[in-house]
Formats: structure tokens, C-alpha cells, sequence
């Protein structure tokens, strides 16, 4: 199941998306999309609503230096543990929502990633059951201020911008995640190209550490790192992550 969350003639509701294309339809969900969704019955054409942010989570965890290319190229060494930062929620946005770059800040890059989504409370999850927790993935924007990450030496305000986390289109609940391809492109130049299956801590494993340290509640996104290629984005400049059985997430960049 491809779950959305949409802006619609009579507000804002969780849906899921059937079919593709110009074909594609939303049904809408009563409440919250978490175990069995209940349908209200309402539907439109995908192409009569707005696209939001699939979910507000109540924390984002993001994984730092988990593709052994990305960690080279930036002159890092792989940790041993995965290495774990906070985004709010305040720098998530949705597909089309414009990327703000502050004013005074100097490089901004994009990370396209695979992102984890919680759909249970969690603590302590073992591996093994990691798959149980999870609701299913959706496609994230790591946005970073690079010249900031360097300077401040822990990388809350890098990260943390509002709008610095796109999240979208949408979450798939059915789906392999072990082994899929990942692109980023701006201005349609392909910037990013790696797989899931480079990870160095993989998703079971992932699930455990972070689960370990924090109690993760439904709906919380776990950005899992980026591959190799990460790149600045200016103002005017369009950015799009595409990943294999979830779909693109496309964003705008603007200054502010």
C-alpha cells in the first residue's frame, strides 16, 4: 500500500494511493493510517489534491557516514557504531514544498536517502523483530548546511533549518528495502547513484541501536544516510531523489 497524506477540497487526511499515472486515485483513511485503515468512502484523482509530507513525526533520527563512498569523499572515516543526529520536526516538508535556503548560510547540500517509518511504539526491538516496528519507507532530503556541519562541530543547526528535511511522496508499506536503487538529480543532472545494499549498519540492525537508546513512536522517520555524490543546491535549482518501488520526491530550492 502506497500511503499518502493529501490536502483535499475538505482539508487535510491520510490516504492511500491506487493505480498510476493519470489513472491514479486517492482514498481517503479515517484518523490515522497506523494498523488496519479504515476508508471513509470519499475518493479523487490524484492529480485533484496536494501531495503534504507523508507523516509528522515526533523526532527525525538520521544515521550519519553510513555509505563507506560518502564518508571518503567528505574525508571521514566509517564509524564503528552507526553515528546518530536529530532533525526536528519543524524541517520537515512535503513533495514540491520549497527547500529555504537562510540567509547568511553558505553551501547548502542535498542527501538523498531511503527513510525508515515507524508504525508501533518501540524500545529495545532485537533485529531480528525490526521488521515488525516498521510501517514501511519513504524518500527524505538530508538537506545540510555544509559550512556550518564544519564550523559548529555537532551539526543540530546544520541540519536542523525549517524545510531542511523533505519527506515524500508518499510511504510504502510492502516493500523489500534491503537492495534499491537511489538517484538524486538536480536540474536533471544525475548527481547521486548508489543502492540500499551499501549500506554499512543495515536497516534490522538500525532499527535495534536507535530503539536501544530512544523509544521510537509511530510515525517517527529514521533517515538511514546518503551514498556518495551529495552536492550544493543554490536558489532557482531543482532537486528530485528517486528511489526504485517508493517513487520521487521533488523540491523547489528558494532563499530566504
Amino acid at each position: 500500500m502506497r500511503l499518502a497524506r493529501i490536502a483535499h477540497p475538505g482539508g487535510v487526511a491520510f490516504a492511500s494511493v491506487e493505480g498510476d499515472g493519470d489513472d491514479a486515485q486517492v482514498l481517503e483513511i479515517a484518523e490515522h493510517p497506523f494498523g488496519q485503515p479504515n476508508f471513509t468512502g470519499k475518493r479523487w484523482p490524484l492529480a485533484d489534491v496536494r501531495l503534504l509530507a507523508p507523516i509528522l513525526p515526533s523526532k527525525v533520527i538520521a544515521v550519519g557516514r553510513n555509505y563507506a563512498k560518502h564518508a571518503a569523499e567528505l574525508g571521514n572515516e566509517v564509524p564503528t557504531s552507526p553515528m546518530l543526529f536529530i532533525k526536528p520536526s519543524t524541517s520537515v516538508i512535503g513533495p514540491n514544498a520549497a527547500i529555504r535556503r537562510p540567509s547568511g548560510v553558505g553551501r547548502v547540500d542535498f542527501e538523498g536517502e531511503l527513510a525508515i517509518v515507524i508504525g508501533q511504539p518501540v524500545k529495545n526491538v532485537p533485529a531480528a523483530r525490526a521488521a515488525s516496528a516498521i510501517l514501511g519507507y519513504t524518500v527524505a532530503n538530508d538537506v545540510s548546511a555544509r559550512d556550518l556541519q564544519k564550523s559548529d562541530g555537532q551539526w543540530g543547526r546544520a541540519k536542523g533549518y525549517d524545510s531542511f528535511c523533505p519527506l515524500g511522496p508518499w510511504i510504502e508499506t510492502s516493500l523489500d528495502a534491503s537492495d534499491l536503487a537511489l538517484r538524486s538529480e538536480v536540474d536533471g543532472e544525475l548527481k547521486q547513484d548508489g543502492r540500499t545494499s551499501d549500506l554499512v549498519h543495515k536497516i534490522p540492525e538500525l532499527v535495534e541501536f536507535i530503539s536501544g537508546v530512544m523509544t521510537l513512536l509511530p510515525g517517527d522517520v529514521i533517515l538511514t544516510g546518503t551514498p556518495e555524490g551529495v552536492g550544493p543546491i543554490e536558489s532557482g535549482q531543482s532537486v528530485s531523489i528517486t528511489i526504485d518501488g517508493i517513487g520521487t520526491l521533488t523540491n523547489p530550492v528558494e532563499s530566504i
